[in-house]
């Protein structure tokens, strides 16, 4: 039987997996993120697990044919990242490292863009080669996929569409230093921002005047039927699904997978996203389905295991 190995680094820690070739999962685990001295332990720490591992399952390096690495930076051709915000890294060669390390052969890739090659791999994209995977979480990030493979660019930044220009006429500047980046509006800070500037602009009755702003208590107020809730989400469904029509005219994806933690929302954020989508597609790609993520958490360490075969 042959093997390979997906690893997902991390801020806080380092998820690992074991995989047979044909996408099963054999073993996963995790283990903490040293990130002090400019996060040099963490190649070392994850070869160290990997040899445990195969210790463990009696595995010989001829039964395994790679590890495939996810990494939270733009990552070239070459598996060499220039900075990264939270490992510590500066310039890393992290592929020639980890073959050093290991003896086997590795392949690494942006975190965002190998979870998306999961999603497409085994979980919401299964038996598509066109995608398009939006992760919305405390940031915006996103994964392209065309004709099965993700799409990195030359400088390793590809699918970064959190900095994607929304809204030229925003004052306030998104982390990246730019100003009107849909990371400002879709993210979860994105959509608390949103709420904020909404309910400062009346004094419309609303339950969220009463709770601790965040996106989860948007959401949770649209699905108790709340209005100024729904305007909230409106606004958040528009700047996401014309952003989607711009991608996929480029792209031209099979489907739109939405993940991260705002898309615990469920359903009902995909019908605001879809229907704004579909005012402003281009004829070609009104077909364009939109899913939720399927994997959560195992996204990155599928992706990976992908990379490598």
């Amino acid at each position: 039987m042959e093997y390979c190995f997906g690893v997902d680094i991390g801020g806080t820690t380092v998820k690992i997996g074991l995989f047979r070739t044909d996408g099963e999962i054999a073993d996963k685990w995790e283990i903490p993120t040293h990130v002090e001295n400019r996060g040099e332990a963490i190649l070392p720490d994850v070869a160290e697990a990997l040899k445990k591992k195969m210790a463990e399952k009696n595995l010989e390096i001829s039964q395994v044919s790679g590890i495939g690495i996810g990494i939270p930076a733009p990552v070239d051709e070459n598996g060499i990242v220039q900075n990264t915000a939270n490992l510590g890294w500066g310039y890393k060669e992290v592929k020639r490292e980890m073959e050093v390390l290991t003896g086997m052969k590795v392949a690494a890739g942006n975190d965002a863009n190998v979870a998306a090659l999961g999603e497409m791999w085994l979980g919401a994209g299964k038996g598509e080669k066109n995608m398009i995977m939006v992760t919305l979480g405390t940031g915006v990030g996103g994964g392209i996929i065309v004709n099965g493979q993700a799409l990195a660019g030359a400088h390793g930044a590809g699918g970064e569409i959190g900095h994607l220009c929304v809204d030229p006429e925003e004052t306030e500047r998104c982390g990246c230093g730019n100003r009107g980046c849909l990371e400002q509006y879709a993210s979860a800070t994105g959509i608390t921002r949103l709420a904020r500037r909404r309910l400062a602009a009346d004094d419309k009755a609303s339950a969220l005047r009463e709770k601790e702003l965040s996106a989860k208590a948007v959401f949770d107020a649209l699905k108790e039927g709340d209005p100024v809730a729904e305007e909230i989400v409106e606004e958040f469904g528009a700047y996401l699904g014309y952003a989607m029509a711009n991608l996929a005219a480029v792209t031209d994806p099979a489907v739109i997978v939405i993940g991260g933690g705002v898309s615990k929302a469920g359903e009902i954020l995909l019908g605001y996203v879809e229907k704004y989508f579909k005012e402003r597609a281009f004829f070609a790609n009104k077909e364009t389905r939109f899913v939720l993520a399927q994997l959560g958490n195992d996204a990155g360490i599928c992706g990976a295991a992908k990379l490598i075969l």
